[in-house]
């Protein structure tokens, strides 16, 4: 099972975000991401919200970071860890867009980009950037089938697309907490990223569906873990997700400030080191 974090800093989702966050800015989280290269954690995520209704904003937050910028800002300050959307919201973008911006990215970071994708769940976000809302399902699926046709392709439809990524394929990891996203998943993609759901409900989903070699269940920690005040705790929330089923975690870490992130992160990697995940 690999191990991942949640970008700090670049989302302020109530009761999931430290208040030092708030203050922090490029520096800290620069720092943080070196930090969790050296570390050999296999991934770092960025969420993608344009704008959020003012409502929302109490549950979900208000604050997010353009993913492209802030992964290209942290590609710059590693080496080795994959820089992963979660997730891009698919109907607000076009296939060529994404696999040109973030093709060049693939290609500034040395083929380390991986597309979390949806298919998102804010009307009134849709309805402020003119995308599609009542068949945003087929739109997603009709565009992951294009972005698959067009990623790395350095000529489409008679146009040159230079730079394009340096690979021809890039994976796609499907978020969303309905079976049709876990679907989506397995025909189109080659991962799933659910939210929101119990691990009793993502082990009973995916027992009802055959999965391809080599798909990525990746779930998340949910509450912030705290790996140097509870270790066993932290031991216990990882092993759950395993027998969940997931290939591969997202961690969202407790802390007081960047140095406490780093040193949170470094008693994470020893706990997971210990218990045989990479």
């Amino acid at each position: 099972m690999r191990i991942g974090l949640s970008a700090p800093v670049v989302t302020a989702v109530p009761g999931m975000a430290s208040a030092w966050e708030a203050g922090a800015g490029p520096g800290e989280l620069g720092r943080i991401a070196s930090c969790a290269d050296e570390l050999g954690f296999d991934h770092i995520t960025c969420s993608e919200h344009v704008a959020v209704p003012i409502d929302a904003a109490a549950t979900r937050g208000g604050t997010y970071w353009d993913p492209l910028a802030t992964l290209s800002f942290l590609a710059a300050r590693s080496r080795r860890i994959r820089l992963v959307t979660s997730v891009l919201v698919l109907p607000y973008h076009r296939p060529l867009e994404i696999a040109k911006r973030y093709g060049t990215l693939d290609r500034l970071s040395g083929g380390r980009v991986v597309l979390g994708v949806g298919v998102g769940s804010l009307r009134e976000e849709f309805d402020l950037l003119g995308a599609p809302w009542d068949d945003r399902g087929a739109v997603t699926d009709a565009r992951m089938r294009e972005l698959r046709s067009v990623w790395g392709r350095s000529e489409v439809s008679g146009m040159v697309v230079s730079p394009s990524a340096p690979r021809g394929h890039v994976r796609l990891w499907v978020g969303g907490r309905t079976p049709r996203s876990l679907r989506r998943a397995v025909e189109l993609g080659d991962g799933w990223m659910p939210f929101g759901l119990s691990t009793e409900r993502i082990r009973a989903m995916l027992d009802r569906v055959e999965l391809p070699a080599g798909f990525d269940v990746v779930l998340g920690t949910g509450r912030p873990l705290d790996p140097l005040s509870d270790p066993r705790a932290t031991e216990r929330a990882l092993e759950r997700l395993r027998e969940a089923g997931a290939t591969a975690v997202t961690c969202t870490v407790q802390a007081t400030s960047a140095a406490n992130y780093c040193e949170q992160s470094a008693a994470l990697r020893a706990i997971t080191e210990r218990n045989g995940h990479s």
